[in-house]
């Protein structure tokens, strides 16, 4: 049973699904239905939602609408669960659409969702992206929420205060010793690879910033693997940040060193969540901040 009407149904499913097809699988219906549909509500607002190339995805005004179709989706699953909760399993096991940097993924993230799920039988669908940019996911009404690592909430928004996610420099022994035995300056961060993310991953420039107040230009691994980065360092592929909280077996193994001991970088992180009145945005910041905050530097 749905109580959005059906066309903000569908227009959803079809952002969700990527396709008319699979909208149409989910709500049970032709994809030509989904179309008819689609193209109701489009005529009723005189204005383009969906692009129509696969993936389907929205147009700038239907980002605007699914940011207010997505809490909308989180009322009524409540709504089914408290009147009529035999028919509500369906709307409850949508899954929740979040946005979170991939180093919170790997440290704490993981664990405030087992207790989620386990508490209140929510499933998740977890988009990842840096920390400085899942805040556009959530302004384009891709998800319900997002962990960022900019303050200023977006209109429409409330932001839970996370705590800070602290990066030390690491490299293998033999790399520090080949490119760090002067010291960690300009001249040394200059020649020594340095291992990224991606394209987007701008914690290394910010630390060697910090420290050297020049903008350099050394070689780069591109990498993509977080869950890994500190084998890649061990491996003696270059040097990078990596939360503190990761490092203990490496450092127990002297596979690792700490390139700066004194000089550390901390990154504040943020819940920002749509603002309404939703026991299930509530469960969500209680137990996120709980856990990241037993975890996280304050």
């Amino acid at each position: 049973m749905d109580l959005i009407h059906p066309q903000l149904a569908a227009f959803a499913a079809v952002l969700e699904e990527g396709s008319f097809e699979g909208a149409g699988r989910r709500l049970c219906v032709t994809s030509s239905a989904v179309s008819q549909r689609i193209k109701a509500l489009e005529d009723r607002l005189g204005q383009l939602l969906v692009v129509r190339q696969p993936p389907c995805r929205p147009t700038p005004a239907g980002e605007l609408l699914l940011r207010r179709v997505r809490p909308m989706q989180t009322l009524e699953a409540e709504a089914l669960a408290d009147l009529l909760p035999e028919e509500s399993q369906g709307a409850r096991t949508r899954p929740i659409a979040i946005a979170v940097n991939s180093d919170s993924l790997i440290t704490w993230f993981l664990p405030a969702l087992s207790q989620l799920h386990k508490a209140h039988g929510y499933l998740f669908d977890l988009h990842v992206d840096d920390q400085d940019h899942t805040l556009e996911l959530l302004r384009s009404g891709a998800v319900l929420g997002a962990v960022s690592g900019k303050a200023t909430p977006l209109q429409g928004c409330g932001v839970d205060f996370l705590g800070r996610m602290r990066y030390q420099a690491i490299a293998s022994p033999s790399f520090a010793a080949r490119y760090f035995s002067q010291g960690v300056n300009a001249a040394t961060f200059g020649r020594a690879p340095m291992i990224s993310l991606n394209r987007k991953d701008e914690l290394q420039w910010r630390f060697m910033r910090g420290i050297t107040r020049a903008h350099l230009d050394p070689p780069m691994h591109y990498i993509p693997t977080p869950s890994g980065i500190v084998e890649a360092a061990a491996l003696g592929l270059g040097w990078c940040l990596a939360p503190d909280s990761m490092l203990a077996p490496a450092l127990k193994q002297k596979s690792i060193v700490i390139l700066a001991p004194e000089q550390k970088l901390d990154v504040p992180l943020y819940w920002h969540h749509a603002a309404v009145r939703s026991s299930t945005l509530q469960q969500l910041a209680h137990v996120l901040t709980t856990v990241a905050r037993g975890v996280l530097h304050q």
